[in-house]
């Protein structure tokens, strides 16, 4: 769908999910992630960049497992994660859009919670490339994790946290060879209705992941 097609459809209220591909578990036990090799951090800097070139190959669950660890898993025995959190709300959920249906990824855990059977990648954001792209993550604030932080200021403390998150998710594609771009030309309330948020949750941001159809 072009996005010109989507920006009126959004307007219209009416942009819809596809049907999923396959059989959508209810939840998925990913591998355990890999935390060690990739790129010196200095090398993975130097070639960071945003790519909207992506080909539909899927990730696989190992490198899908590595992927969410990097963006913001556990690394420590007190439960602290490779992303910051303001007075450790942890108020940031991570959501996958997949040609197979839509996920919460737990930390905790290392799983996927289904949250809806459909393919939700087009409602990802405006641009084209989302649709065909094998994941697209989206940042998800909850606000009722955040009761400790000043109700004015919830949403920019959120917003910081999502973008370390969204690095962590830059420096780990480009210490793998994969191409992502951050997105906050989105639908948000389209996607907030697709997967079933409360008005307590707000959608942040997007970020495509996939690798580069020039490899395939």
């Amino acid at each position: 769908m072009n996005t010109l097609t989507k920006l009126v459809l959004g307007m219209m209220g009416q942009l819809r999910a596809k049907p999923a591909k396959g059989n959508a578990a209810t939840s998925i036990l990913l591998p355990p992630p890999e935390i060690h090799g990739g790129l010196p951090l200095m090398d993975a800097l130097a070639v960071r960049h945003s790519s909207r070139d992506f080909s539909p190959n899927p990730l696989s669950m190992q490198l899908l497992s590595n992927l969410l660890w990097a963006a913001d898993g556990i690394n420590r025995k007190d439960g602290g994660r490779t992303a910051p959190s303001a007075l450790n709300a942890q108020e940031i959920d991570v959501f996958l859009a997949l040609p197979s249906g839509a996920y919460r990824y737990d930390a905790a855990v290392n799983e996927l919670h289904l949250v809806a059977a459909s393919d939700l990648r087009r409602i990802t954001g405006y641009q084209d490339f989302v649709d065909e792209a094998p994941l697209d993550l989206v940042y998800v604030a909850d606000y009722t994790r955040m009761h400790l932080v000043p109700v004015g200021q919830r949403e920019s403390y959120a917003a910081v946290a999502a973008g370390a998150i969204a690095q962590n998710v830059y420096l780990f594609a480009a210490s793998n060879g994969l191409a992502t771009v951050i997105r906050a030309w989105i639908d948000r309330a389209a996607i907030a209705d697709a997967l079933g948020l409360t008005h307590d949750q707000q959608v942040l941001l997007s970020q495509t992941v996939g690798y580069t159809r020039t490899m395939t």
